[in-house]
């Protein structure tokens, strides 16, 4: 469901690390300057009055009361009673803090906080890349139509994200999509995010090169140097974004497995997609041997690089075939070619997460007009 046009106003915020961006959306766009605050990392009473003082400020700018509060905040969480676990990169979380609860009492609205992998999803599948793919397949004479969405971040760490027929996937315990935890294929006893990450790009880069940490560019550069945009070692800036690739699309063959849909990548990373993104394909489509010796494709659909012109015009086209129906004279058509296709953000990672906050807040507003139990 889309809410470009709805006149509700809903508050979000981007909580991170090192800052706490505040904001107000309005029909899917934002209607104020964001808020940033400093994210005091190690003192629970400062970090939620600080919370507090932030959505004081969006409220106090804003000509109309919001209906709700809507944002992405880390995990592990009970996301569906609003409930902070211990946080890794945000110490003062300890011991369980019932933020949207806390939340809820300060303004006297509803309160949903989700991940930020989830939210990212959610808003590419309303209003970005799923969208923009099924209406290329029907410009394309296509009758196929995708209903499902994998969305991954890749940043400071790998976040996943699953959107099936228009709804957010949401698991019992507050951690679906939780593609980080995956084992690490080239490095079998560590997770996937210790590739997949901005530090999994930086040592591969300082493996190759031997320089010192702190002489290592940020992998901005690193991809500036792989492409031959700044002098460096090129050849290292291409190994550490392929080995992110590779162990990703490894990651991605056996998540999709399971699901069955679109792929969309985002997070800051993302912007480096030329130096990984037919990694993930060629990993995706490779193949399995088998006991006695023969091959069998890694997944049962075809993957294809819906950045790439060529690729991307194949996938639209399909394998349209004729067949008789038995026993009668009928024909019958049908697109034979079992397929899905990997591409980038086509919102912006913030502006996805946005709208999918704000969507999912109206939405759950429709069905039942409050969160918490």
């Amino acid at each position: 469901m889309r809410y470009a046009k709805d006149e509700r106003v809903v508050m979000t915020l981007d909580a991170g690390g090192t800052n706490l961006v505040f904001s107000s959306i309005k029909g899917e766009k934002e209607i104020i300057d964001p808020i940033r605050l400093d994210t005091p990392k190690d003192n629970l009473k400062i970090f939620l009055e600080r919370i507090v003082t932030g959505f004081k400020q969006v409220e106090s700018s804003l000509s109309e009361k919001p209906v709700a509060i809507s944002f992405a905040f880390p995990g592990p969480a009970d996301y569906k009673r609003g409930i902070i676990s211990d946080l890794e990169n945000i110490p003062a979380f300890r011991g369980g803090v019932a933020l949207g609860p806390m939340l809820e009492d300060k303004f006297n609205i509803p309160v949903f906080i989700n991940n930020d992998g989830d939210l990212f999803t959610y808003g590419e599948a309303i209003a970005g890349f799923l969208p923009q793919i099924n209406s290329l397949m029907e410009k394309n004479g296509s009758s196929k139509k995708y209903h499902n969405l994998f969305g991954a971040t890749f940043g400071t760490g790998f976040g996943g994200g699953i959107v099936h027929n228009g709804e957010l996937f949401l698991g019992d315990n507050s951690a679906q999509g939780e593609i980080n935890r995956m084992r690490n294929k080239l490095l079998s006893d560590c997770s996937v995010e210790d590739s997949v990450s901005i530090r999994g790009v930086r040592r591969v880069y300082l493996s190759e090169t031997g320089i010192n940490v702190k002489s290592c560019p940020l992998p901005e550069e690193i991809f500036k140097i792989g492409t031959g945009q700044k002098k460096g070692n090129k050849q290292a800036a291409i190994k550490a974004f392929e080995e992110l690739g590779i162990v990703a699309g490894d990651a991605f063959a056996n998540a999709i497995t399971l699901i069955d849909g679109l792929i969309v990548i985002g997070g800051g990373l993302s912007g480096a997609y030329p130096l990984f993104i037919n990694k993930i394909v060629e990993e995706m489509n490779k193949k399995y041997k088998t006991i006695d010796g023969a091959s069998v494709d890694h997944l049962e659909v075809k993957v294809f690089n819906l950045e790439d012109d060529k690729e991307r015009t194949r996938f639209l086209e399909g394998e349209k075939r004729e067949i008789e129906v038995p026993f009668t004279k009928r024909k019958f058509t049908y697109d034979s070619l079992k397929r899905i296709g990997i591409g980038i953000t086509r919102l912006g990672t913030l502006r996805a997460v946005s709208v999918g906050a704000y969507t999912y807040a109206l939405n759950q507003l429709d069905k039942k007009g409050s969160f918490y139990e």
